[in-house]
């Protein structure tokens, strides 16, 4: 299934996803630059929830559930 999910990239070429995303394995994505700047309000939010979305993230059960993707290395 093609999804099209909002991001953001910074000036340093991180990508920020606009809204969480689980995905069952790692999937090639492609990126679309445009040419509008991103709206300074929805991205302030973003980055104010990425300390709270990390709190989840960052839990052992969440590396043992993803480990799998790493074991292709």
């Amino acid at each position: 299934m093609i999804q099209t999910i909002e991001a953001v990239i910074g000036v340093d070429g991180k990508v920020r996803l606009l809204s969480p995303l689980r995905l069952p394995y790692a999937r090639r994505a492609l990126v679309t630059i445009l040419e509008e700047k991103p709206n300074k309000v929805l991205l302030d939010s973003t980055l104010l929830s990425e300390s709270a979305l990390a709190e989840d993230w960052n839990k052992a059960e969440e590396d043992e559930a993803w480990s799998h993707l790493q074991q292709e290395q």
